[in-house]
C-alpha cells in the first residue's frame, strides 16, 4: 500500500524524534565520559534504554513511510508517552512550563496528523476491498 502524503510528513516527523532520541543518547554517552554521573550503572542502563527507544521510534517512522499499520500504531503509543512526559514536566514542585510545551506541541501536532494518516488508510484499504 503507498503511503498518502500526511502519512509521508507524519513519518518525517517521527523520524526527527528518533533522531533527538539518539542526539540525547550521545549527550549522556558524554556525561559519562566527562564524569557527570553519580551512578555509572544507572547512566549505561539509561543509555541502553534510551539507545533502544531512538531505534524503536526511528523503525515506526520507515515502517509509517512504507504504509505499514504497526509503524503508526507504534507512533501513536510513543505522541501518547510524549504527551505524558509533558504533563509531568508541567506539573509538580520543579515545574517547567517552557519544557513542557515544547515537549507537548511536536507531540500533539503528530498525533494529529497519524491519526488523519490512520482514516486516509483506512479509506483506502476500504476502497481496495470493494473494487
Amino acid at each position: 500500500m503507498r503511503t498518502n502524503p500526511i502519512g509521508r510528513v507524519a513519518a518525517v516527523l517521527v523520524a526527527l524524534e528518533g533522531l533527538g532520541l539518539g542526539a540525547l543518547t550521545v549527550w549522556q554517552i558524554v556525561a559519562i565520559v566527562a564524569g557527570d554521573t553519580a551512578s555509572i550503572d544507572s547512566a549505561i542502563a539509561l543509555i541502553v534504554l534510551t539507545a533502544v527507544g531512538a531505534a524503536a521510534v526511528v523503525a515506526f517512522a520507515v515502517a509509517i513511510w512504507r504504509g505499514r499499520s504497526w509503524g503508526r500504531s507504534g507512533a501513536i503509543v510513543t505522541q501518547l508517552l510524549i504527551l505524558a512526559v509533558a504533563l509531568g514536566a508541567a506539573t509538580g514542585a520543579y515545574a517547567e512550563p517552557t519544557a513542557a510545551l515544547a515537549l507537548a506541541a511536536p507531540a500533539l501536532g503528530t498525533l494529529v496528523l497519524l491519526i488523519l494518516a490512520v482514516r486516509a488508510a483506512g479509506r483506502e484499504a476500504k476502497d481496495e476491498a470493494s473494487a
